[in-house]
């Protein structure tokens, strides 16, 4: 993991390079404060201030030299320096004004999936500021984004069922949690049978992977993630263009297990319970089948219409789980529907919620820490669309009207009334690459979660 502390520093006295923001409109008001030279060399540059440009521009001495770099507004947005943190040499840079949010792009813009390749060897660029508070929330965000990024970006070959608990052993038990694994038969001893459905069909067993941590006498807050390490669809198999990037189908997962970390390291006055479903929808001779009848934790019975709406299935179990610890909030993240992607694309994800304060909270803490989401309605008339003649309900509505909606209802049924419940059917990915988000696996409403758990429970 890249050492992102070692990226932000405080302003000491140490020789920097002047690191300028300046905006479109405060432009040629600044170049009206330099020397010709200075003016020749922004002109000859081209620099227009736009949003992720740079410029580096010669200072006083002859060795002197400092950089402006192009920002929207004036109050940093996290991935306003983000693309000068790529370009810029590797150094010690001072930044003039306030950090802001942007030392998250600061630090991410250098971090590398490197596990299997070495990555480029490009020194350090350190950023230096007066803004102590926000050094420690950037480097800790950071990590947090960083650690989905990894493990999303992790080949189902290295991250199995069995991969992705250890990877929650190693990252909890060193913070103090309790984490506790199941295995493969004793899913169905020990009342997990959808998650058994789903994965029983693999050459790694399925998994439920529990963690809590905190003073039991605090409320419990519940961290849900779908750990679907690889999603072929089951005999409803994807075509190979739908299982090309199945490997982040855990991407729920990285997220719960990534905001748990936010949780412990801070603090915060919760009893928290993690919950991973973990499991590969694989096909074998005993795969689950459409026109099967699962049993659920909940007693729920569900037909299955179709395999390859698979994560509902582990996750609706997990709810159940939570239910049992009288929870004051149940969080969930998942890639769960091409649906939410047809809506809403790969950058933003869709809020389901059933409490009107808790979507309020998310929506406004999206938009100020620029991690939006965008909130769908569970539209109780769809219900109808999962009513089954033969079990409790159906696992996928037929017509493929409303998908994001109606996964995101048949969670719902497993919600206990009055406990307040948020769902996140998100990307985990970028498609594209973007200053400070390259190609590959993302945190997608981490932060915005974040925000509000430290505001309730800080």
């Amino acid at each position: 993991m890249t050492d992102f502390a070692a990226l932000l520093a405080a302003t000491d006295g140490q020789p920097s390079v002047p690191l300028i923001p300046v905006t479109k409109a405060g432009l040629d008001g600044w170049l009206a404060t330099q020397s010709e030279r200075v003016r020749v060399a922004v002109a000859a540059q081209d620099f227009k201030a736009a949003p992720d440009s740079i410029a580096i521009l010669p200072g006083d001495g002859p060795a002197d030299w400092f950089v402006v770099a192009g920002v929207a507004d004036g109050s940093l947005g996290p991935w306003a320096l983000a693309e000068a943190a790529a370009k810029l040499p590797a150094g010690r840079y001072a930044l003039a004004g306030e950090l802001g949010q942007a030392g998250l792009g600061w630090c991410l813009a250098q971090h590398k999936f490197s596990r299997y390749r070495r990555a480029e060897a490009k020194g350090a660029r350190v950023l230096a500021t007066t803004s102590l508070g926000a050094i420690s929330s950037a480097v800790s965000e950071a990590q947090a984004v960083a650690l989905v990024r990894d493990l999303v970006d992790t080949p189902a070959s290295d991250l199995g069922p069995a991969d992705l608990a250890q990877a929650v052993i190693d990252t909890l038990r060193p913070l103090g949690a309790e984490v506790q694994v199941t295995s493969g038969e004793a899913l169905l001893s020990q009342n997990f049978p959808a998650v058994h459905a789903v994965g029983r069909a693999a050459d790694q067993a399925p998994r439920l992977i529990e963690a809590t941590w905190g003073d039991a006498s605090h409320p419990v807050v519940a961290i849900i993630g779908k750990g679907i390490t690889f999603d072929s669809g089951g005999l409803n198999i994807k075509p190979g263009s739908g299982m090309a990037l199945m490997k982040k189908d855990m991407g729920g997962a990285a997220h719960a297990l990534a905001l748990a970390t936010l949780v412990i390291q801070a603090n915060l006055r919760v009893r928290l319970h993690l919950i991973i479903p973990a499991a590969e929808n694989a096909i074998s001779g005993n795969a689950m089948r459409p026109g099967d009848i699962i049993a659920t934790r909940a007693g729920k019975t569900v037909e299955i219409t179709n395999t390859d709406a698979e994560g509902r299935l582990v996750l609706c179990d997990a709810i159940a789980l939570a239910a049992e610890k009288n929870p004051a909030l149940i969080l969930d993240f998942a890639t769960l529907t091409g649906a939410a992607r047809v809506a809403l694309g790969p950058q933003l994800p869709a809020l389901f919620a059933n409490d009107d304060a808790l979507a309020s909270e998310l929506l406004a803490a999206g938009a100020q820490v620029g991690d939006p989401v965008w909130r769908l309605p569970l539209w109780a008339p769809y219900h109808d669309l999962l009513k089954s003649s033969l079990a409790d309900m159906v696992n996928s509505a037929d017509g493929g009207f409303a998908g994001a909606i109606t996964a995101a209802l048949f969670l719902e049924k497993f919600v206990p009334a009055g406990v307040a419940w948020a769902h996140f059917d998100t990307f985990a990915w970028n498609n594209a690459s973007r200053p400070g988000r390259p190609k590959g696996g993302e945190a997608l409403a981490l932060r915005a979660s974040w925000a509000v758990l430290r505001s309730r429970f800080g």
